[in-house]
């Protein structure tokens, strides 16, 4: 499985992003998928990871109420909806995809790692 993930870029606090990741392979419905981020200086942390079929989903307390995911396995595609961005979630955001789809909370549970794209949050 290959990750591209897009939709970073430049927002004013209290903005709005989504973020977007790619999948290719034909078994991309049979992978929970991730996003974490990693802010500079700081270690790579959760931030929301949702089922193969879309029915679970697992967010960090930082982002409840403000991100959403989702996912369209029929486009391959998982989605990162980000609302009222604050200045501290400028970070890389990266997608992962996980085969055995437990412990998505874990980054050690991911086999698949997209190269990140940089989300900045001005104040």
């Amino acid at each position: 499985v290959q990750l591209q993930a897009s939709g970073g870029g430049l927002v004013e606090a209290g903005g709005s992003l989504r973020l977007s990741c790619a999948a290719s392979g034909r078994t991309f419905s049979s992978y929970g998928m991730g996003w974490f981020r990693q802010a500079p200086g700081k270690e790579r942390e959760f931030v929301t990871a949702i089922s193969w079929s879309g029915g679970m989903t697992y967010y960090a307390d930082f982002v409840k109420g403000r991100f959403s995911i989702s996912r369209y396995n029929d486009k391959n595609t998982v989605y990162l909806q980000m609302n009222s961005l604050k200045p501290e979630d400028t970070a890389v955001y990266y997608c992962a995809a996980s085969m055995r789809g437990r412990g998505l909370i874990y980054a050690r549970e991911y086999d698949y790692w997209g190269q990140g794209t940089l989300v900045t949050v001005s104040s």
